[in-house]
């Protein structure tokens, strides 16, 4: 018997220091993938359009996030960061980078 959704997304968050739930044909995702890409740290990407229980899974990061935009959605060290605006949000403030080394996701 598999997860329930929610139970999925929380399970396949923790596995990795940075991982993305994104939809393969966005902009934002792919956006977020290249800041992250840029900085050097190894992220896991699922592509929930990709994926056969995928829909389920946005549901469940809808309902996460509290809103209807479900992707990109961001989990650093197992904690749920937030959508585009967010992550733009740590990376201009200046919390994003001490956020991935806490991770163990950046090293310099």
């Amino acid at each position: 018997m598999g997860l329930d959704p929610m139970e999925r997304v929380v399970k396949l968050a923790s596995e990795s220091a940075v991982v993305i739930f994104s939809v393969s044909s966005c902009c934002m995702c792919h956006a977020v993938k290249r800041l992250f890409c840029g900085m050097g740290v190894n992220q896991t990407v699922y592509e929930l359009d990709q994926d056969p229980r995928g829909n389920d899974m946005e549901r469940a990061l809808m309902r996460l996030l509290g809103n209807s935009q479900a992707v990109p959605v961001v989990f650093i060290g197992g904690k749920l960061i937030g959508s585009m605006d967010r992550v733009m949000a740590s990376h201009i403030n200046g919390t994003l980078v001490p956020l991935l080394k806490e991770a163990g996701a950046l090293w310099l």
